[in-house]
């Protein structure tokens, strides 16, 4: 015998969190309908182990659930029924986290819940844009085509991602480089140039002076920079945690000149890419907005989708509803959505434009990384020149302090 802890929904519909004891868990599972409990999950427990199911799911990683999303699509496309193609799933998974986080899904999906519902547990693993897709598409009945559509979509996303972090790497490194020499200029370098001059005496050059009190405070005050340092990072994630920070710093972020076009365009692809996903995939141009505004990913613009939503509920044309949002869609996409309606092709163009604009912002990219690289290496040369030009204008007057 051995025991199960399981979550529960009874007659009147509450859900219950206990422990049963059983020869198996299929025996389990059905102790429990016996017993008129519609099972959420069952989950044996090894000797000693606590009773909590979700704590212990976790670690696993994109690529398996992109492995996930696309095989479950495979799997039901081919016509195999949802809690056999979850349970084959569960086998060949290769890793003991998924495979116990498809198991669980698999015992929730089997006790009657729908997918959606199942997977939203699992807050970790599935975003709540990825389980509002799943809904569509089970409510829609075509699952199967909107989990390869999830699939595709995920896999473009982190393409465009990876594309960004990779023309970021440099800058960030010339910045830390540039940093870290500075910091070993002013508390290596200079106290014994410093120490050096004053043995001599004399008055030393005005900037000499001021980088020798920089450097000074640096060292004997460090830990207050650090401090303040700490403090500002504290601050800001304090203010992002707050809805109110959120939209105040992303707002002043798509101020920002380039930066905030790219953040915007950023925002464009993935709405286009989503909402046309859906659209394609069959899902009610209404529930596909608002799932498709959650993928916006910027609070100041997902504000101006919901006003556009509101504007389709009345009846209104997408184009026309969109074009209060002049930051995230510009004039020339809203006239190209109102062809793409008018002619019944609205999926097509907005992945059209989403690649279109996909390209665009990797153009963007390039200009700003090349714009920043020159720019950050002037800083540096700037700096570090200012530094060893402030010391070395002593030498000059070298030979009259030794006199």
């Amino acid at each position: 015998m051995a025991t199960f802890a399981y979550k529960a929904i009874d007659l009147k519909g509450q859900q219950i969190a206990d422990k049963i004891v059983a020869p198996d868990r299929h025996a389990a599972i059905e102790q429990l309908f016996e017993e008129n409990l519609s099972p959420v999950s069952v989950e044996r427990l090894q000797e000693g182990q606590p009773g909590g199911l979700f704590a212990r799911v976790g670690g696993v990683s994109k690529r398996e659930i992109d492995a996930f999303t696309r095989q479950l699509a495979n799997l039901l496309a081919a016509g195999v029924p949802m809690s056999r193609a979850l349970s084959i799933l569960s086998r060949e998974a290769t890793r003991i986290a998924p495979k116990k986080l498809w198991a669980i899904v698999h015992d929730q999906v089997a006790g009657g819940m729908s997918l959606a519902d199942a997977l939203s547990l699992h807050t970790r693993a599935f975003s709540p844009i990825y389980v509002a897709m799943v809904r569509a598409g089970e409510t829609g009945g075509f699952l199967d085509l909107v989990l390869e559509q999830i699939a595709t979509f995920r896999s473009r996303e982190a393409d465009l991602k990876g594309r960004i972090k990779a023309a970021l790497v440099y800058p960030i490194i010339l910045a830390v480089l540039a940093s870290g020499i500075l910091v070993f200029l002013l508390t290596f370098f200079i106290p014994r140039f410093s120490q050096m001059f004053a043995e001599f005496g004399g008055s030393l050059p005005a900037l000499t002076r001021y980088i020798v009190v920089a450097s000074k405070l640096l060292v004997r005050y460090w830990f207050v920079l650090v401090f303040g340092i700490g403090l500002v990072v504290f601050a800001f994630q304090r203010m992002l945690s707050s809805e109110e920070g959120r939209r105040t710093a992303e707002s002043l972020m798509l101020r920002l000149p380039l930066f905030g076009t790219g953040m915007a365009r950023f925002a464009l692809v993935r709405f286009c890419r989503m909402l046309g996903t859906l659209v394609g995939a069959g899902v009610p141009l209404i529930a596909s907005l608002r799932v498709a505004k959650e993928a916006i990913g910027n609070q100041v613009l997902t504000d101006t989708v919901s006003s556009a939503i509101e504007s389709v509920q009345k009846g209104h044309p997408l184009a026309r509803s969109l074009e209060s949002s002049r930051l995230l869609f510009p004039a020339a996409v809203i006239e190209m959505i109102s062809v793409a309606e008018e002619s019944g092709r609205l999926d097509q163009e907005l992945n059209r434009l989403a690649t279109a604009y996909e390209q665009e912002l990797d153009r963007n990219l390039k200009m700003i990384v090349t714009l920043i690289e020159p720019a950050l290496l002037f800083l540096m040369a700037v700096l570090v020149g200012t530094v060893v030009i402030g010391m070395l204008l002593p030498i000059f007057s070298l030979q009259e302090l030794i006199r």
